[in-house]
């Protein structure tokens, strides 16, 4: 689940940050600065840190968090500057929630020796994710009272001083955000902290019996350099693996064919006026609006991200087919509310390629694929790959409408389970649900803002594509 992002605190964070940035860069230094992190070009005349306010204040809402992720990347914080400017971002954005009695039975059973094989590694973990220089006696921060200089004292050259319960205590654990200990779960499997596979095992294994019982997992969803590679998920939702292919907006059946049977490397033999293809990796995310622009401006060398913005939305929305207003309404109505937001919201990739068969349904007969191509897919943090349906007389009727077709409407509920087995949550509208844009409004935004986990979206001032 996420939560709305703290945006008030978001803003007074950033401005503590240039309160002390702007003693490292000269006046001439300042709008690129500013371009740098995403903040509008501040204006001139005044002093630095009023030229730095200034454009903070005139910096919209929605652009902050991209102003968070620059400073974190780009700017030297010191530790507590930078995890409260994580906790705000990673808050609003989907995680999973592990109450801290879980936390705690968890930390009674888990013994640290495998982890502190590698004692480097671990501590490389520790210092991204919990502040390790402050002082746990209450003074000023030595080199022999730190937090950092007591857990290599007491946890890595003394292992029998604390127990595993008391050092989550120490670094804060039980207490901390919902992600940020998800975060902590995650980098205690990965290979970088604990490059030994039947270790990795051991430590999930043993996280998933505590996980288990409030929902969440830790599952296998990837490789790298032969170790396995875990992500934590919630129970149910998504698949442990990533997409490899994205076929989508395509305007007749791609013309498919392996490069490389082997490895499974496929090849679009078709005009890309035709055919898109995603191919950039998706990550925890998922795959979002900012994600899939990137990916449109590279390739389509459109540097500047509205103009760039509008096309792909055009491109997209020309594959729709022109007879179902219903699909039209769906897919204005999500990019109308969210135009103003667009950059951390998933993407609505339309008419999906889910399978693909090189011969006909008549060729293939009574073996073939069912539902070979969906009206819309969206791809969401922790693996969930979410399929919608806009569904016309033609998935239960036969000779134009006219009589009914069991069979038919059959075989589509039999492709749904296929594809729910496989991890897809799949969900149908009735077409006559968004044929009239009035109608479908209200419906659409209150499907849209349970799917995403989040409070009714307040009506966008920002200019798109007219209605269809």
């Amino acid at each position: 689940m996420g939560e709305p992002m703290d945006l008030v605190r978001l803003r007074r964070l950033i401005d503590g940050v240039l309160l002390t940035l702007y003693t490292r860069y000269t006046a001439k230094e300042l709008p690129a600065l500013c371009a740098r992190l995403g903040l509008p070009v501040p204006s001139e005349g005044s002093t630095k840190h009023e030229r730095l306010v200034a454009s903070l204040n005139t910096c919209p809402d929605d652009r902050l968090p991209g102003v968070a992720e620059a400073v974190l990347e780009q700017e030297e914080l010191g530790q507590a500057e930078h995890m409260a400017l994580q906790d705000v971002l990673w808050l609003g954005r989907h995680h999973v929630q592990i109450p801290s009695r879980t936390r705690r039975e968890l930390a009674r059973e888990f013994d640290l020796s495998d982890h502190l094989g590698y004692p480097d590694r671990f501590m490389a973990l520790l210092g991204r994710l919990w502040h390790l220089d402050n002082d746990p006696l209450g003074g000023w921060a030595t080199t022999n009272n730190s937090l950092r200089s007591q857990v290599e004292r007491h946890v890595i050259r003394f292992s029998d001083d604390w127990t595993t319960e008391y050092f989550f205590e120490q670094i804060g654990a039980y207490e901390a955000p919902h992600p940020r200990f998800g975060y902590f779960l995650e980098g205690l499997a990965s290979s970088a902290v604990l490059p030994d596979e039947p270790a990795q095992r051991r430590f999930v294994e043993l996280a998933n019996r505590h996980l288990n019982s409030v929902g969440a997992q830790l599952i296998q969803h990837a490789e790298a350099d032969g170790y396995p590679q875990f992500q934590l998920v919630e129970h149910g939702r998504g698949t442990a693996r990533r997409p490899r292919n994205l076929i989508f907006a395509t305007l007749d059946k791609p013309d498919i064919r392996f490069t490389s049977a082997l490895d499974n490397d496929i090849e679009i033999a078709e005009r890309d006026d035709k055919v898109l293809v995603y191919d950039h990796p998706v990550g925890k995310e998922g795959l979002l609006w900012k994600h899939l622009l990137s990916w449109w401006q590279e390739a389509r060398n459109i540097p500047d991200q509205e103009q760039a913005a509008r096309a792909l939305y055009s491109r997209m929305e020309a594959s729709l087919p022109p007879n179902s207003p219903g699909q039209k309404n769906l897919f204005w109505h999500y990019h109308h509310a969210n135009w103003s937001r667009l950059n951390d919201v998933p993407a609505l990739l339309p008419e999906i390629w889910l399978h693909w068969d090189p011969k006909t349904l008549r060729e293939r007969g009574a073996h073939a694929m069912q539902n070979l191509r969906m009206d819309f897919l969206m791809l969401l943090p922790g693996n969930r790959r979410v399929v919608l349906e806009v569904d016309g007389m033609q998935h239960y009727t036969r000779n134009g409408g006219t009589e009914p077709d069991s069979a038919k409407y059959a075989a589509t509920m039999a492709g749904d389970r296929d594809l729910k087995f496989r991890g897809y949550e799949v969900f149908r509208f009735g077409h006559d649900e968004l044929r009239d844009s009035d109608r479908a409004q209200p419906l659409l935004a209150g499907f849209f803002d349970t799917l995403l986990d989040r409070p009714r979206a307040g009506p966008s001032r920002a200019q798109m594509p007219a209605q269809p």
